[in-house]
């Protein structure tokens, strides 16, 4: 066990063999940290919360009570090998988040960037891939190997298929299942979700200058009712893209994926 003397760890807490604790660290009463984890400097481990499994827990995160973070994958194919769970710098990860480890099949790790919050009972499934700045709100899930954009927002009780991916800033709306990918900028609302539009607002809030709002709100107008097929529309796009915002657009939607898209009504 490597624990940094300047570390505070309440002596009701749990600090398994081989744990590496860093400088500044503060260990709360009744909490477990597993003998494989790894906490950076000023991580906060409120209290009753556990660090478990091969997890590495980037610089100034905080960690509240009763989460779970670094066990075993919910699938059915695991079978004990050893695969990993990266967690950023500076994340509030709220009362009763689960985060899994990675599975062999999925590429052994799941990893979650800088600057997230998750909010109360949300979950990320094994060998997810999470940006920076993510945002999901109470009781939102990610099934395994999804892959979340920068400063994507996900709205509470929603859930997010596997394999799907969810293109930077978007947002998607609470109580809303998403099958399929969803582009850059985009927003998703309604049961059983459905593109309905950019995440204007968020543009706006970014600082997003107008003259790129304005290609955004074209490229999307020219996805949903030209010619030939949604992929047909975006190569077109690809070829007449003036902005940058509209180009990170294009090249979410020619790269390879598993999953079809939801599309512009």
């Amino acid at each position: 066990m490597a624990v940094d003397p300047s570390a505070r760890i309440h002596p009701s807490a749990i600090v398994e063999d081989g744990a590496e604790i860093g400088p500044g660290c503060t260990i709360g009463p009744f909490s477990v940290i597993g003998p494989q984890a790894r906490l950076a400097a000023d991580v906060e481990v409120k209290g009753h919360a556990i660090v478990t499994g091969l997890t590495e827990i980037g610089a100034g995160t905080v960690i509240f009570p009763f989460a779970n973070i670094g066990d075993v994958p919910q699938d059915l194919k695991y079978r004990g090998e050893e695969t990993r769970l990266i967690v950023g710098a500076r994340n509030r990860i709220r009362e009763g988040v689960t985060m899994n480890t990675g599975t062999e099949g999925g590429g052994g790790v799941t990893r979650v960037g800088d600057d997230c919050l998750f909010m109360t009972g949300s979950h990320v499934g094994h060998d997810a891939q999470v940006g920076n700045g993510v945002i999901m709100a109470n009781h939102a899930a990610l099934a395994g190997h999804c892959i979340i954009g920068d400063g994507v927002i996900i709205g509470g009780l929603s859930g997010i298929h596997q394999w799907v991916r969810v293109g930077k800033g978007a947002i998607i709306g609470a109580v809303t299942m998403v099958t399929n990918d969803v582009i850059p900028y985009g927003l998703v609302q309604g049961p059983r979700g459905v593109l309905d539009g950019l995440n204007l607002v968020g543009l706006k809030r970014r600082g997003v200058a107008r003259e790129d709002i304005a290609a955004l709100r074209a490229a999307f107008q020219a996805l949903a009712q030209g010619e030939g097929t949604f992929l047909d529309r975006a190569r077109r796009l690809s070829a007449e893209a003036t902005s940058d915002y509209v180009g990170e657009m294009v090249a979410f939607i020619l790269a390879d994926t598993d999953r079809s898209f939801l599309t512009p009504g």
